[in-house]
């Protein structure tokens, strides 16, 4: 087998003249973005939406559904309001929605009742994000 000519592959690494990427928010508000040092892995933080006060929960639900049915499985998460995020995505999950409730029961009641009764899914994955707190010294 014969080996590629790698000098025909044009170079993906960026010239010393061009400035980092900075990343962009589009659209959201209450998130805030903390750039870490070079050479570190960049995250999110989630921050309350503005009015907040804290007193309700964030649910990551991924949600697999039947091929061609995105599109509407996608309008009818639309119509719930505990849900502030959908997002369609390539592979598997097909949806990716983040939801407000404002506790474990109101999930559990949104997710067996009214997202699994959407005709389209088929699956479900919930994550429940917690509030990390700083620990105390003495």
């Amino acid at each position: 087998m014969a080996k590629p000519n790698l000098k025909s592959i044009p170079s993906t690494a960026s010239s010393p003249k061009t400035s980092p990427r900075k990343p962009v928010l589009t659209g959201q508000t209450g998130f805030a973005i903390k750039q870490p040092s070079s050479g570190s892995v960049p995250y999110t933080i989630h921050g309350p939406e503005p009015g907040d006060h804290g007193a309700s929960d964030r649910a990551y639900v991924l949600i697999n559904v039947m091929p061609g049915m995105t599109s509407a499985v996608v309008k009818t998460l639309g119509e719930i309001k505990e849900i502030k995020t959908i997002d369609p995505c390539w592979g598997n999950p097909d949806i990716i929605a983040i939801a407000q409730i404002p506790d474990q029961d109101a999930l559990t009641q949104l997710v067996l009742s009214r997202i699994h009764s959407i005709e389209g899914v088929t699956q479900t994955d919930t994550h429940l994000v917690y509030r990390l707190k700083e620990a105390r010294t003495k």
